[in-house]
C-alpha cells in the first residue's frame, strides 16, 4: 500500500509546497491546520506518519501541542520546528516523537527522514507480527519461577502421549492456558479443543450439552444436535471446574471414560468417540471425595498426571514477564507500552488474590489511561488511589532467592524496554557486561 502521511501546519503555502515534495516521492497526503483537524482527519485517514508543527492555532503555544503529543505516537511523529524551538523539540523526542526538522525544511532531508521513519515503523510492525505467529505452544506458559519451569517440563513430556491430565490450583492461575498448551503440543493438535465449564451449565442442560440429543428427545428439541463430546472427537475435551459437576452427571461421564461410547439424550444408537480428557479444578477433589461430593472412581479416572499451579503471590519473579507479555498482546503490532521503574515495582510488590487474571485486568485498565507510551505510578493511582512506590519488588515473606530473582528480572526487563531491546545499551545501564546480561536473559527465559 502507498504510505499515508498527515501534514499539520498552519501555513497554507508551506503545506502546499511540502505536499508537492512528498507526493513527488510517491506518498499519499492529507493536510490540516490545527490539532482539531488532526484528530478529525485521523478518524478517516489512517496515517502511517504525522508531520506536526509545534506552533498551531488558536493558541500558538508549543507546549499545548506537546501536551497532546501522546495521543498520536502510536505511529511515527516528526516535529517541525522554528529556530527558537530546539529545546521543545528535544522534549518532544523524550515524549515519543520520532525526530524533528528545523524550518526552513530541506526537501532532500525531509525525504530521508520520512523514508527512515516509515521503514523502521513497518519493520517493527512486521517483527511483532512475526513474533506472534512463530510463538511455540510453550511460549504461552509465561514465567521464570521454579514452579513454572516444572510445569513446562511436565507439559513437554506428557503432551505427546494420551494420558489424562488434571490441572489443579487457584482461580486465575492459567489452568486453561496449560490445558491448551498440552493440546497444541499433542498428536491431536490438528483436532478440536472443546472447553466445557462444568459449573456454568445448569444441571438439567449439562447432559444434553455433553451428549447431544435426538429430535423430539424433550420439549423444544425440534432437531437432532451433536453434543460437545462428539464435537471433541479426534481432539481434546477440556472439563473446566470438574469439581462442580453434579453427581448424576459424574456417573454418565465415568462410562464415557471407561468405554469411549455414549447414547445421546433420547437416542438408541451408540456413539463412539476418541477424545483426550484434560480436567481442571480449583477445589480439592480428595476432600470432595471424602465428603461424598465427588465420585472416587471418577477421580482416579481423570487424575492421570496432576499438574498443580501456584498462586501468583508465591512466584513474584513471574510478574515482570507476565506484565511484558500482556503489554505486547495489547500493542497489536504497535510499540508496546512500558512501565517505568516505580510502576514496575508496584505491579511486583502488590498482592494479586485474583492471580494472573487479576493482573491482566489491572494492566488492561491502566494501559487504557497511560500516556506517552509509558505507564507511570500516577496513572496507576488514578485507578488505585492507594498506589505508592513499593519498597522492594517482592512480597513480604518470600525467600531471599525468590526476591533476588524477582528484582533481577524486573530490572532487566525494564532496562530492555527502555532501550528498545538493545542488549548492549541495557547492559551498560545495568552495569553488566553484555555477556553477563545474555547469561541472565537465558537463565530467566526472557
Amino acid at each position: 500500500m502507498t504510505p499515508r502521511i498527515l501534514l499539520v501546519d498552519d501555513e497554507p503555502a508551506f503545506r502546499t509546497l511540502c505536499a508537492q515534495w512528498l507526493e513527488a516521492e510517491g506518498y499519499q497526503l492529507e493536510t490540516g491546520a490545527d490539532l482539531n483537524e488532526l484528530r478529525g482527519k485521523l478518524q478517516q485517514f489512517d496515517a502511517d506518519l504525522i508531520l506536526l508543527d509545534l506552533s498551531l492555532p488558536p493558541r500558538f503555544d508549543p507546549r499545548h501541542t506537546l501536551a497532546a503529543l501522546p495521543q498520536f505516537i502510536d505511529r511515527p511523529v516528526i516535529i517541525l520546528t522554528g529556530h527558537g524551538e530546539r529545546e521543545l523539540a528535544l522534549e518532544a523526542l523524550s515524549q515519543g516523537a520520532w525526530d524533528f526538522l528545523a524550518k526552513p525544511i530541506d526537501p532532500d532531508m525531509l525525504a530521508v527522514v520520512v523514508r527512515r521513519a516509515l521503514t523502521k515503523h513497518q519493520l517493527v510492525r512486521e517483527l511483532n507480527s512475526l513474533r506472534q505467529s512463530r510463538k511455540p505452544p510453550l511460549a504461552s506458559l509465561i514465567g521464570a519461577s521454579p514452579s513454572m519451569e516444572n510445569i513446562r517440563a511436565l507439559v513437554q513430556r506428557i503432551a505427546p502421549t494420551d494420558v489424562r491430565v488434571l490441572v489443579t490450583g487457584p482461580s486465575g492461575t492459567g489452568k486453561e492456558v496449560i490445558s491448551r498448551a498440552i493440546h497444541d503440543l499433542s498428536q491431536r493438535a490438528q483436532g478440536p479443543f472443546i472447553s466445557v465449564h462444568c459449573g456454568a451449565i445448569p444441571a438439567e442442560l449439562l447432559e444434553s450439552e455433553l451428549f447431544g440429543h435426538t429430535r423430539g428427545a424433550f420439549t423444544g428439541a425440534d432437531k437432532a444436535r451433536d453434543g460437545l463430546l462428539k464435537l471433541a472427537d479426534g481432539g481434546t475435551l477440556f472439563l473446566d471446574e470438574i469439581g462442580e459437576m453434579p453427581l448424576a452427571m459424574q456417573v454418565k461421564l465415568l462410562r464415557v471414560l471407561q468405554e469411549g461410547s455414549f447414547y445421546p439424550v433420547g437416542g438408541r444408537s451408540l456413539e463412539t468417540i476418541d477424545v483426550r480428557v484434560v480436567s481442571a479444578t480449583n477445589a480439592s477433589l480428595p476432600d470432595k471425595v471424602s465428603r461424598g461430593e465427588f465420585r472416587e472412581d471418577l477421580y482416579y479416572r481423570i487424575k492421570g498426571v496432576t499438574i498443580e499451579t501456584r498462586p501468583l503471590d508465591e512466584r513474584p519473579e513471574d510478574i515482570p514477564l507476565l506484565v511484558g507479555h500482556f503489554l505486547e498482546l495489547q500493542a497489536r503490532g504497535q510499540p508496546p507500552l512500558r512501565p517505568d521503574t516505580e510502576a514496575f515495582n508496584w505491579f511486583i510488590h502488590r498482592s494479586w488474590p485474583g492471580n494472573v487474571r487479576e493482573l491482566k485486568s489491572a494492566l488492561d485498565s491502566v494501559a487504557a489511561i497511560a500516556r506517552g507510551g509509558v505507564i507511570r505510578l500516577e496513572d496507576i493511582a488514578l485507578l488505585y488511589p492507594d498506589a505508592k512506590p513499593g519498597p522492594a519488588p517482592a512480597a513480604a515473606g518470600d525467600s531471599l532467592e525468590a526476591q533476588v530473582r524477582a528484582l533481577e528480572i524486573a530490572l532487566i526487563t525494564e532496562a530492555l524496554a527502555r532501550h528498545d531491546n538493545n542488549r548492549t545499551h541495557a547492559a551498560q545501564a545495568l552495569g553488566l557486561s553484555r555477556q553477563g546480561l545474555l547469561k541472565k536473559i537465558e537463565r530467566y527465559g526472557l
